[in-house]
């Protein structure tokens, strides 16, 4: 983005930080839905190591209730899924 950059509309970010170095894995994308949300989830489960756990956070969205992700997260080394209005208000 530069600084004459001028919004017209939302577009979804998702990002994921290791805690153990700091890299940052990251995509931007037109459209806000869960298959957006599991193609980003394919991307953070290729680049993580193996025996390292993944806990997610969502923002806010929705879409990590949808059944084909929660399917898919069941299937795969999540060992945690919060939403983080649910985890900010306890």
């Amino acid at each position: 983005m530069t600084h004459d950059y001028k919004r017209n509309g939302t577009a979804p970010l998702f990002a994921a930080m290791s805690t153990l170095d700091g890299t940052v894995i990251s995509m931007c994308d037109d459209r806000h839905r869960h298959q957006e949300w599991l193609k980003f989830l394919r991307v953070i489960d290729d680049v993580t190591p193996p025996d390292k756990e993944l806990h997610l956070i969502a923002d806010n969205y929705a879409t990590h209730k949808h059944t084909k992700v929660q399917k898919w997260l069941a299937a795969i080394r999540v060992s945690t899924c919060t939403s983080l209005r649910r985890a900010v208000r306890g």
